[in-house]
């Protein structure tokens, strides 16, 4: 089911999401958009270092989807991944800036626990 949805999800990426994309991938290090894991689908995921990336629309400010971010963060985390939040609104100011620190990071993400 949930490598379905992704895929399906690859197709109707947002905004953002597209333009990230599109700065990340040809860069040399694998990065996949859309990766199932466990009960969840990331938007972004650097299987080498284990780093999961999620951009946030304002959508995630509202409701109960603060609460519902923590549980995800925290069982993305308690996987062996690092998560790294990052607005949408960042990536639609400057997309290859993030897309530069993200690729920074994943080349030399800190030590694991």
């Amino acid at each position: 089911m949930s490598v379905t949805q992704a895929r399906r999800l690859r197709r109707s990426m947002s905004l953002p999401e597209r333009l990230l994309w599109n700065e990340l991938r040809g860069d040399g290090l694998r990065i996949r958009r859309q990766h199932p894991l466990g009960p969840y689908i990331l938007d972004f995921y650097c299987p080498s270092v284990r780093v999961a990336i999620e951009i946030d629309g304002i959508a995630h400010d509202m409701g109960d989807r603060p609460r519902r971010d923590e549980i995800r963060s925290a069982w993305i985390e308690a996987q062996g991944r690092t998560l790294v939040r990052i607005s949408a609104s960042e990536v639609l100011r400057d997309p290859t800036e993030v897309a530069e620190g993200i690729l920074a990071f994943c080349r030399s993400p800190p030590p694991r626990r």
